[in-house]
């Protein structure tokens, strides 16, 4: 099936009248669809759709909750600076095309929000230097108008997995960042494929880290869900063990584990994707 959204000039519809009056219906997926992709913590995928054509917008937001992801729409640049900092999206599909801007300054607003959200182009543009500025500006992948929702899907499930912001749900209870994985059940951290010996306490404020890659965590919120403690001059633990975690899991190889000044940590692949 190659389920087709529309090109420059053609009418913004989807494909079938099936799709048309249940986008969710859309068939993307049938008997060898693949597992489903999950946030690290098991809570669904977020995704903001950006695209000032409502019935695209609509098609392509219910495939994607198809997907049993979270989705938000936005038809122009405002909005979609507000629906971001409401939704936190793991990945973002952007128009270049806006009534109010273009996608690529609708995306530096978004990077200082989000500095590492994925983020995938829609473009009626075929140009090589158009390309060129998208990947410039800090976008993650495009696709041409007129696109298959299919290869949409597929795009933004490759761009979730290698940036480690979701995994298979059939992966059981491991945490990946990069390479480094946990094992919940088995409290087994690897690092490289070598063994990473952690405390109690080491391995919740791991695994907290973990559950949100690239997501900067200030220390009341590891207070609060490593140490059930209230804030309150106590940041000096959170240091400590923090500390206690690099010389373990960085030692000797690039950082993944890193200090946003004023903010808090937060961990993330080594080399940045």
């Amino acid at each position: 099936m190659n389920t087709s959204l529309p090109g420059p000039g053609d009418e913004a519809r989807p494909a079938t009248a099936e799709a048309a009056e249940d986008p969710a219906a859309a068939p993307v997926r049938g008997a060898g669809r693949p597992p489903s992709l999950t946030r690290p913590d098991g809570t669904p995928v977020r995704v903001l759709v950006v695209d000032d054509d409502p019935d695209l917008a609509e098609v392509l937001s219910g495939v994607l909750r198809y997907e049993g992801w979270r989705v938000g729409t936005a038809g122009d640049g405002a909005s979609a600076a507000a629906e971001a900092r409401a939704l936190l999206p793991d990945a973002v599909v952007l128009d270049v095309m806006l009534p109010d801007t273009d996608g690529f300054a609708v995306l530096r607003d978004l990077r200082t929000v989000l500095p590492d959200v994925c983020v995938l182009f829609l473009t009626a543009r075929d140009a090589v230097e158009d390309r060129i500025t998208g990947i410039t500006a800090g976008g993650d992948d495009y696709v041409t108008k007129p696109f298959s929702l299919e290869e949409v899907v597929a795009r933004l499930r490759g761009l979730l997995r290698r940036a480690g912001m979701a995994r298979r749900a059939d992966e059981g209870p491991r945490l990946v960042v990069g390479d480094l994985a946990m094992d919940e059940e088995a409290r087994e951290v690897t690092r490289g494929g070598d063994l990473v010996e952690l405390s109690p306490t080491e391995f919740e404020l791991l695994r907290f880290l973990m559950r949100n890659p690239r997501r900067v965590l200030s220390k009341a919120q590891i207070l609060d869900r490593v140490w059930s403690y209230d804030f309150g001059g106590r940041a000096h633990v959170v240091e400590l063990y923090i500390s206690y975690l690099r010389k373990k899991v960085d030692a000797g190889r690039e950082p993944m584990i890193h200090t946003v000044r004023g903010a808090g940590y937060v961990i993330k692949p080594a080399g940045g994707r």
